[in-house]
């Protein structure tokens, strides 16, 4: 790879992931680091990165946080996700949200119902509905993630499991037809599982882009949630593992199956 492909190779690099370190372009790029930092010069002497201790951004990235990023990714799918799951929650219903950029989107969407009773780990859910038309918000304890502005623990799974709501939802990080619904991360993984737990409707849902994705932790099986929204039709091994438990699907713009 030569010098002007490199650039377009950080470039592309830095609009996915926002910052990367020097290090880590170096490994990626199969370069050294002393390359990376002739290569990196020009970008920041033009001003179309900036350069930071050991990393770089792209202007106006610096201070935002990973979430308010993955807010911006499959805006549109997502928008409409929770647009379709909202219509299917009434004023007075209680819900239960974990944190997650689809389930965000919910909140918005659900700003012109009344009197809806909230749970929560999530302090841009909580912020979003809490001062809205006679919403009652309850939101879990513990320390907030930087990245997210949630709680998470066993302080936050034993608050939540103190209530039974109408709607559990929750948004997925990776639905696979052998694995199931999957995380990242333990704790959202334990803490999405109790979510599901607590409704007399459990719900998924995810933009298609997570469909075939394998995470690192299981949150449950398809017999786990008795629905899942989306804005495509998943996979066929997917649509497959939906039918054999009786999980029915959803997809926005279309009938349900």
């Amino acid at each position: 790879m030569n010098h002007s492909k490199r650039h377009g190779e950080i470039l592309r690099l830095l609009k996915e992931e926002g910052t990367v370190t020097i290090a880590d372009l170096a490994e990626r790029l199969d370069v050294s680091l002393e390359t990376v930092r002739r290569d990196v010069k020009p970008l920041t002497e033009d001003g179309s990165v900036l350069k930071m201790h050991g990393a770089i951004s792209l202007p106006g990235i610096i201070g935002e946080a990973p979430f308010e990023r993955r807010m911006r990714d499959n805006a549109d799918a997502k928008r409409a996700i929770a647009r379709m799951v909202a219509a299917t929650i009434r004023d007075g219903e209680s819900i239960m949200l974990d944190c997650g950029t689809t389930t965000s989107f919910l909140a918005r969407e659900l700003l012109g119902h009344r009197r809806l009773t909230v749970v929560t780990n999530s302090s841009d859910i909580a912020r979003t509905l809490a001062t809205a038309n006679g919403n009652r918000v309850y939101m879990a304890g513990g320390e907030l993630r930087s990245d997210s502005g949630a709680a998470f623990g066993v302080s936050a799974i034993d608050f939540v499991g103190r209530f039974s709501v109408d709607h559990a939802i929750i948004s997925a990080g990776a639905i696979d037809a052998a694995g199931g619904v999957m995380d990242f991360d333990l704790e959202e993984a334990e803490f999405a599982a109790t979510v599901l737990s607590r409704g007399q409707r459990s719900v998924v849902i995810t933009d298609q882009s997570k469909f075939g994705r394998q995470g690192l932790v299981r949150v449950c099986g398809f017999a786990g949630f008795s629905e899942l929204a989306t804005d495509s039709a998943p996979p066929a091994d997917i649509v497959a593992a939906l039918e054999a438990t009786g999980t029915r699907l959803h997809v926005a713009g279309q009938t349900a199956a």
